[in-house]
């Protein structure tokens, strides 16, 4: 595995390269595992942000096999798609039937965002759950060929002023969404980046070389970390 440091405008990046899918899926794993412990002796809960996507769907399937102090984990997720709720493209789905359908995670702990009821309503109603809500102990995001995060995408205006958003005529299907905005991703303990396949090299290059990027929004204190496979790290 190779570490670099990089750092930019409001943002700390540490990068770290692996040389196998199952070697990021792994070292995912055991960094979950190992956060929800430490917060939940801390605090006695751990509260983490799902993010869409094969590589995710990889880590999520071994979640399913691990032992776990499951009833102090809460569940959210980081964007989903305007989608009725058993729609295969729904990220809570995916997420449910990978992973959260098989451990006993009380059921009220698990918070899908309602993209069912459309992107405003929806938007608000999900803000409302998430209000009083403190930081996050983990953000999960994936990066897009072209560099969105969450359903933050690149040139495309997103309001900040609430913790989750609509998202209108979005440049990939379905036009419709909802997505935390940046600064409620930011507000977490730790990020993790996953970054897997060669068709995510332009994207990386840009947010290395300081290019505004929607990943690069997310700023929280603690700096974020991108695990990455299948791309190189050229210097910035």
């Amino acid at each position: 595995m190779l570490e670099t440091q990089h750092t930019m405008t409001k943002q700390i990046s540490r990068w770290q390269l692996f040389d196998s899918q199952a070697a990021i899926n792994q070292a995912t794993v055991q960094q979950i595992l190992r956060l929800a412990d430490e917060a939940i002796q801390a605090r006695g809960a751990f509260r983490i942000v799902l993010a869409g996507g094969s590589t995710p769907k990889s880590v999520y399937a071994m979640l399913k096999d691990v032992q776990a102090d499951w009833s102090n984990w809460h569940i959210y997720h980081n964007d989903d798609r305007c989608l009725p709720v058993d729609h295969e493209e729904r990220n809570s789905l995916m997420a449910r039937q990978t992973w959260l359908n098989h451990v006993p995670i009380p059921a009220d702990q698990i918070h899908d965002i309602p993209a069912e009821l459309g992107n405003i309503q929806g938007a608000k109603a999900y803000a409302h759950t998430l209000a009083g809500v403190p930081s996050f102990d983990l953000v999960l995001l994936g990066l897009g060929e072209d560099a969105h995060t969450a359903s933050l995408f690149p040139g495309h205006a997103v309001d900040n002023s609430a913790d989750a958003v609509p998202v209108f005529d979005a440049p990939k299907p379905p036009p419709e969404r909802i997505t935390m905005s940046q600064q409620r991703l930011s507000n977490t303990r730790q990020v993790i980046f996953l970054v897997t396949g060669a068709g995510k090299q332009q994207a990386v290059n840009d947010w290395r070389a300081g290019k505004p990027v929607p990943a690069a929004l997310i700023t929280p204190a603690n700096g974020v970390d991108v695990y990455c496979f299948g791309v190189t790290l050229n210097a910035a």
